[in-house]
């Protein structure tokens, strides 16, 4: 049988247009303040708590569980407002509290400041999530997602150990300064962006997409590894011996490095071949890499399994929404959107808080081996999706 991709190569609609350059603005300023702090935020809690890893866990908690709530909430206010007010509203709830971070070292101001930029975040993600799907040609929906995941995840690559180099040179204060100009600035780009999006086929709500298999499925396998990676990116600092410091901002631009490489191919892959023959052994390479960077005294095999763990983690990425986006229409993006964005964030959450009560119990190793065991639960979830709905993506 004849590919149509390759019949039709030369009249391939372009994936990067003027709207998409502009929304490219708001991706860079809401990624770069996020990830400036992700890694930031946890460290500080620490050093004014003097605790021992529940406060850091909290922190990132905190910012993940205030961040689903948002993400379950924004449908319906982009519903009513539209895009361009959601992302604004999203902009300066990210960017403003981190003025002010370093005001008080209090647990209780620093979980204040995380869940006011949670649902920033939240507003960010699923209003600019929903709106960039509709401007991508569905024909080429991996690439254009691909493309989207590397343009947020350079200021990832450069924001999370940037963000951890800096504090030990010029401390939090400048740090959160930074994070919150990112996202400030880049409301300038809101007004030339499209208000709403036309759609069609039948409008499916949060709740109706949480009942849908096709949906929740890829959404719970994503958060599998989602909840790894926020485990990753909140601990690893804590659980690398001090004097390799240098070692966790190496590793955490690999994973990001890996991540952004890999998405990008699963995406050339997924609209050649489909995305959903890459989710079970992405799966089974996120958890290598986390039961790899339970070595935490062996810089060798810390940056070996974060990248690792990088790789599958971008696959999932990719793969996984691009199998969300193509079993709805356009009028179910939004769903999908905050659907997948709640996976991601809720994984991150839920995984900072049990990590950071597990350690307590068990020591940094032991607690990044059961991580990876738990990761493996997903393989047969992602074996059953695979066959049963994978001919169809």
């Amino acid at each position: 049988m004849s590919n149509p991709h390759t019949e039709q190569a030369g009249a391939r609609p372009p994936v990067v247009t003027r709207p998409l350059l502009l929304r490219f603005v708001s991706i860079i300023g809401a990624s770069t303040s996020f990830y400036l702090l992700l890694s930031v935020v946890p460290l500080y809690a620490e050093a004014s708590s003097g605790g021992n890893g529940t406060p850091a866990g909290l922190a990132t908690g905190a910012l993940m569980l205030a961040t689903v709530g948002g993400e379950l909430a924004t449908p319906r206010f982009v519903a009513r407002f539209g895009y361009r007010l959601a992302l604004a509203v999203g902009l300066v709830l990210l960017g403003a509290p981190a003025l002010v971070l370093t005001a008080s070292g209090s647990t209780v101001w620093i979980t204040a400041v995380c869940v006011l930029r949670g649902l920033g975040f939240a507003l960010t993600v699923v209003a600019g999530g929903a709106m960039t799907a509709s401007l991508i040609p569905p024909e080429r929906r991996g690439e254009g997602l691909a493309l989207v995941g590397i343009v947020s995840g350079v200021p990832s690559l450069v924001a999370l150990p940037l963000g951890v180099w800096l504090v030990a040179r010029v401390g939090y204060g400048p740090v959160g300064i930074a994070s919150a100009v990112a996202a400030l600035a880049a409301i300038v780009s809101v007004p030339g962006l499209p208000h709403r999006e036309p759609t069609s086929g039948r409008s499916i709500g949060v709740l109706a997409g949480l009942r849908t298999a096709a949906l929740l499925r890829p959404a719970v396998l994503f958060s599998a590894t989602a909840l790894a990676a926020g485990i990753i990116v909140t601990f690893l600092p804590l659980a690398v011996p001090p004097a390799s410091t240098g070692v966790v901002a190496g590793a955490l631009f690999v994973q990001s490095a890996a991540s952004t490489v890999a998405r990008w191919g699963a995406g050339r892959h997924g609209d050649r071949h489909g995305p959903a023959s890459l989710v079970l052994p992405a799966l089974a390479v996120s958890a290598a890499g986390t039961l790899l960077t339970s070595l935490t005294h062996s810089p060798v095999a810390v940056v070996a399994g974060v990248a690792l763990f990088g790789v599958g983690f971008g696959v999932t990425q990719n793969a996984t929404l691009t199998l969300m986006y193509a079993r709805v229409p356009t009028s179910g993006y939004g769903t999908v959107s905050a659907l997948w964005n709640f996976a991601y964030d809720a994984g991150m959450g839920v995984g900072a808080v049990g990590f950071g009560v597990l350690t307590g119990q068990t020591g940094y190793p032991v607690a990044f081996a059961l991580t990876a065991m738990l990761t493996l639960t997903a393989l047969v979830p992602a074996w059953r999706d695979g066959v049963t709905t994978g001919s169809r993506a």
